[in-house]
């Protein structure tokens, strides 16, 4: 049989079809009647020739044969039986089908081009897909499913890309895993070339760590560091983003000999410092609430997204090394006094004593 095979592929890329009606020969020929088990196919014979269901597709799944083939059509037959003591002729599509299928096969394994499989099922050791009507094996390690499951990509469309083909063997292996390499390699080079500094861009979470998130910007990964989440202080990434979130960023740095971006979130809003210009002054007091202690000092919230340093030497005139914990808790509401503003710079420089040294001037 695959010696006959290989003789029609021949044909069918010469474009030649032999006239005369013998088994193992392929025939042009039009459906003109639907059955419930087939179809029958006029070929210019005296009689119709049948064309049984299984000898139509590869499908798995069953489906009807109209949904296959309809009346009018016109295919290329392969003849499975001929005319011979009145019985009737026997046609495969399928096999047709299959040739020209393993035609373009080599052709995609010659050009190395990226071809979408249906998956068919789920076997020890990976995945069966349907390419052109041939079954072709993903091997565990050639397969990238993130978060999905196997089962899930039961009758989806997937990208692979051929490894082997041998059609006497009738064997054809295949990876899912190259395939996603080479769209991810050129979708790289299509948005490193489309982004701009400050640039609005869209992207899903991939990975969310200590330090930050790396966030899939289409082919490659942009770093959004913990400091540029919120304006507020953040304590946990984990809190804010979860894996497989879209989210909105703003391009912050590029370097494109390295392929590095650093991505803000917090950048898509408004800078709250700017809009403290003129409320808060130098040598005023305000009232903030503690958000985080150190060994060095405090940092006071004066107001949401703004903190001010009160440092260590700042807190008290009862020791010159005062430890901070002993006068200052998380959470804690205390009045300040403003010794620096810099908007610009991002700089709040506060002072707890000289709130007592002034007060206590000011009732002497």
């Amino acid at each position: 049989m695959v010696d006959r095979l290989s003789e029609f592929e021949k044909l069918l890329k010469e474009g030649k079809y032999n006239s005369k009606i013998s088994q193992g020969e392929i025939v042009r020929g039009k459906i003109i009647h639907i059955e419930k088990d087939g179809a029958l196919v006029d070929i210019g014979g005296k009689t119709e020739a049948f064309l049984p269901y299984k000898e139509l597709t590869n499908k798995i799944k069953r489906v009807k044969v109209e949904e296959i083939v309809q009346i009018g059509e016109e295919h290329d037959f392969f003849i499975l039986r001929d005319e011979s003591e009145d019985e009737t002729i026997i046609l495969s599509l399928k096999k047709v089908n299959q040739a020209q299928g393993w035609n373009k096969l080599e052709e995609a394994k010659r050009t190395n081009e990226t071809l979408s499989g249906v998956v068919a099922s789920v076997v020890k050791g990976g995945m069966i897909v349907d390419l052109f009507g041939i079954k072709g094996f993903i091997p565990s390690s050639q397969l990238r499913l993130k978060n999905a499951s196997q089962d899930s990509l039961l009758g989806t469309n997937i990208p692979v890309k051929i490894l082997e083909l041998d059609q006497r063997k009738n064997k054809l292996i295949v990876s899912q895993k190259l395939a996603i390499q080479d769209e991810k390699s050129d979708l790289r080079e299509k948005t490193m070339q489309s982004l701009e500094l400050g640039q609005v861009i869209s992207g899903e979470v991939v990975r969310v760590t200590d330090f930050g998130a790396f966030i899939d910007l289409g082919g490659i990964d942009g770093l959004l560091p913990i400091s540029e989440f919120s304006w507020k202080r953040i304590s946990n990434p984990q809190d804010i983003l979860k894996v497989g979130q879209q989210i909105e960023l703003k391009v912050l740095k590029i370097d494109r000999e390295t392929s590095r971006i650093s991505l803000s979130l917090k950048r898509m809003q408004s800078d709250p410092w700017d809009e403290l210009t003129g409320k808060i002054n130098e040598n005023e007091f305000i009232s903030g609430t503690v958000s985080k202690v150190a060994n060095f000092g405090a940092f006071i919230e004066v107001s949401p997204g703004v903190e001010g340093l009160l440092p260590r030497s700042e807190i008290t005139n009862e020791t010159e090394s005062p430890r901070v914990e002993d006068f200052l808790t998380v959470g804690q509401e205390v009045k300040v006094f403003v010794k620096r503003f810099a908007p610009s710079e991002h700089r709040l420089s506060l002072s707890m004593k000289e709130v007592r040294e002034k007060e206590t001037a000011n009732n002497g």
